[in-house]
């Protein structure tokens, strides 16, 4: 447990259209930091590290979507200097998708039969990256090969067990934990304690990796996008379609579950073999989207129930 009782405030004024609700709380329960973040109100309590250091971090919408202001404060257990507010600035910044112009994309979306309903459905929703790979990482393997609420147990456990607990502004939130918290823990210990079976051994291993030094989500988030795949593809456990998860650029992320979904919007049909499928789709959604593939992919995930209901087909998948 971490009482975080030194804090500064700052404003941030995204590019507009900004809609703060479904930005930092996605329609399809994509967390912004941390799945044990609070959202009420308008506003968003959740801890993650920058900097290296924990940070319980309030947002507060403060505007509009067509003029979004957001309100701001940091909580540390020590009282930050200039640099370090400076540092959470430049972060916040690009975490939350601020500085995102979706216009063209926009343009690109409405004459689209698949976007043209997800980006009125979804106005002003911006991507966001969580800022650290490691916790990213991790999630991609918990989501491997097992159901949907299997994965968010053995997340919720790894966390519990693992992560720091921020006490902030009358709030509790639980971050993620650092790969340094799972450095020198036995893949045998993890499994049991986190019934998480084999991927265990993945998680050790990439903490290792991490630890022998790698590029953090900033410094990915500048480089190229190629660039940044190619890192993120010697990671242990991480193959194409979790590096396109991943990597703060995107990409066009399909395995067996996104290529019936994807079949399905493409060619009017669930393919005959998701898995087999999987080529066909990405090369369909490179084509057809291009360099806002994955805006496109980002979109259409938000939004499977309001387009099976427009489009009269089942995307929503147990």
């Amino acid at each position: 447990m971490a009482r975080l009782g030194h804090s500064f405030s700052f404003t941030i004024k995204p590019v507009a259209p900004y809609s703060f609700g479904l930005t930092v709380k996605k329609p399809a329960g994509w967390s912004l930091f941390t799945p044990f973040e609070i959202y009420e109100d308008g506003k968003l309590w959740t801890a993650t590290y920058l900097d290296g250091r924990l940070a319980g971090i309030l947002l507060r919408c403060e505007g509009s979507v067509g003029r979004p202001l957001i309100g701001v404060q940091i909580f540390f257990g020590r009282k930050p200097d200039a640099r370090l507010m400076a540092v959470c600035k430049r972060q916040l910044w690009d975490m939350l998708g601020a500085g995102q112009s979706l216009g063209e994309f926009y343009s690109m979306a409405k004459k689209d039969n698949i976007l043209k309903h997800t980006v009125k459905d979804l106005y002003g929703m911006h991507d966001t990256f969580s800022g650290t790979i490691f916790s990213e990482a991790v999630l991609s393997i918990l989501l491997q090969m097992t159901p949907l609420k299997r994965s968010n147990e053995m997340m919720s456990k790894f966390i519990e067990s693992y992560g720091e607990e921020a006490h902030f502004k009358g709030k509790k939130v639980m971050a993620w934990p650092t790969y340094s918290a799972i450095d020198g823990v036995g893949a045998q210990s993890l499994a049991k304690t986190c019934k998480i079976g084999y991927r265990a051994k993945r998680i050790v291993q990439l903490a290792n990796r991490m630890s022998e030094g790698f590029p953090s989500a900033e410094e990915l988030y500048h480089m190229d996008t190629a660039e940044a795949k190619r890192l993120l593809l010697e990671l242990p456990g991480i193959g194409d379609y979790s590096a396109d998860i991943i990597n703060p650029h995107g990409g066009f992320p399909i395995d067996v579950w996104s290529a019936e979904v994807f079949g399905k919007l493409f060619f009017g049909r669930k393919p005959a073999n998701n898995r087999n499928a999987v080529d066909r789709v990405k090369a369909e959604g490179m084509r057809r989207w291009g360099k806002w593939a994955w805006m496109a992919f980002f979109y259409v995930a938000q939004d499977l129930k309001n387009l099976s209901d427009r489009l009269g087909m089942d995307l929503r998948l147990s």
